[in-house]
């Protein structure tokens, strides 16, 4: 059993990387895995790659690739670095060549058919379905007569049949027996490479100390282990986190759109919601509201990861989210209520900011407070003696108290039945903000219109 040698422990600036693939949107899970590795390169002083695994020539899109980029932004972790695969093939064909060089990698002509059926007769066999290497058999001869055929090889790579293990991150002393495995296809038919090959060699080269990533790629480390010992390149240390799935236990999906960011971020919620939960779900670290990205990146800690996998639900983030806009201060939120066209100053803002589940409904308050509002008046003469107990202005934040009294004396209403036809004659609704914040805002111009049923 041979175990790689990290360097990732004895960097002195680690290099993490995040990997997707331009294929879809990136969704809550695999913003999880951007985040802890942008986070722990942030925390020690290191470097945040941006890879994109464009590699796929069929699916890759360009608007997914933007979209990558702005969603990163959004989360407040743009990468320092960003390289594309696409444009790094040249590194690619001199590893595949190092390889074929060292009879590392070689031809394969099977059909896509030919191995379904002995994958099928193995089964029936009762023998596991991995690669039986025939094509190492194959002479000269028969490899010229086979491309004669028109046939074109792929390409696989010849797995050391033993046991690989590393410390992982996350889940401690791994090991994965390579004798179980088929020896992995590296190279297509048409000279196209797969997700293995390429990732080692960038991983290589950019110098990435440590891989943080799905649990769902722990049997391909073991494969990209041996590759990296096959050139000769240092074997960076490795996290595998816990998978995130839907609130019902389904799995995540770029394709099928499953709360994608960009979807989130529509939805109005902050980032830092989404971040603080990304990261701490499925961990042994409670769940909670976070001031910054920094303050998220000193709770980070493989070592907390659960096994399990974590549940993301919606209406957790919901609940966080409102907490965390509960605790924003005017300042921090002044900019973007002024670019929503909300007005009222930090007056306004401490008024309602408790009763809002994202900032963008902020502005249904202030369309409350600024009008036009439809009142609700369903007792019009009880309205009509509280606007003429209206005191004159200014107002202030004990005028709603001095103004109940004196409508309580004049009319004997109290309790539900003196505030709950105030507050639907002023705002409409029968919930809300405390009227003795909103009142001062809305003035007595109009305060005296709604009560009289008037829009205003």
């Amino acid at each position: 059993m041979t175990a790689p040698t990290s360097t990732a422990s004895t960097s002195p600036a680690p290099v993490l990387r995040f990997a997707p693939s331009p294929t879809g949107l990136l969704h809550i899970g695999n913003a999880r895995t951007a985040l802890l590795n942008a986070l722990l390169a942030r925390r020690e002083g290191g470097t945040f790659v941006l890879r994109l695994d464009d590699t796929d020539r069929e699916r890759s899109r360009e608007e997914y690739a933007q979209a990558i980029v702005a969603d990163l932004a959004w989360l407040g972790i743009p990468p320092d670095v960003t390289v594309r695969q696409s444009e790094r093939i040249a590194l690619y064909d001199a590893a595949g060549e190092r390889l074929k060089a060292a009879g590392r990698l070689y031809p394969c002509f099977e059909t896509q058919d030919e191995l379904e059926r002995k994958r099928r007769l193995q089964l029936a066999r009762g023998l596991p379905p991995i690669y039986d290497r025939a094509a190492l058999a194959l002479s000269g001869e028969d490899r010229a007569r086979l491309e004669a055929e028109g046939r074109r090889p792929h390409w696989r790579f010849r797995l050391d049949h033993r046991a690989v293990a590393w410390t992982d991150r996350v889940r401690g002393e791994v090991s994965v027996a390579c004798d179980s495995l088929s020896d992995p296809v590296l190279v297509r038919e048409d000279g196209s490479y797969l997700y293995t090959l390429p990732s080692v060699v960038d991983d290589a080269s950019l110098g990435v100390t440590l891989v943080v990533r799905g649990e769902d790629h722990v049997t391909n480390t073991a494969v990209q282990i041996q590759i990296f010992e096959a050139l000769g390149n240092a074997v960076p240390a490795f996290g595998h986190h816990n998978l995130l799935t839907t609130a019902g236990g389904e799995g995540l999906s770029k394709r099928l759109g499953h709360l994608s960011l960009q979807g989130l971020r529509e939805a109005g919620l902050e980032p830092l919601a989404v971040a603080a939960l990304a990261v701490l779900v499925g961990s042994s670290d409670a769940v909670r509201p976070v001031a910054s990205l920094e303050e998220l990146a000193a709770l980070v800690d493989l070592g907390h990861v659960s096994r399990a996998p974590a549940r993301f639900d919606e209406a957790e983030l919901a609940a966080l989210n409102a907490r965390i806009v509960h605790e924003m201060s005017f300042e921090a939120v002044a900019p973007r209520l002024a670019a929503m066209g909300v007005g009222g100053g930090a007056a306004f803002w401490e008024a309602v900011r408790g009763n809002v589940g994202t900032l963008a409904e902020a502005r249904d308050w202030w369309d409350v407070v600024a009008g036009p509002v439809v009142p609700v008046v369903e007792d019009a003469p009880f309205c009509a003696r509280a606007a003429e107990a209206l005191p004159p202005e200014p107002w202030d934040a004990g005028t709603w108290k001095s103004w109940t009294d004196a409508v309580k004396a004049a009319t004997g209403a109290k309790g539900r039945a003196l505030f709950m036809p105030l507050r639907k004659a002023l705002t409409g609704r029968d919930h809300g903000p405390e009227l003795a914040a909103l009142l001062p805002l809305i003035g007595r111009d109009k305060a005296a219109a709604r009560l009289a049923g008037d829009t205003a």
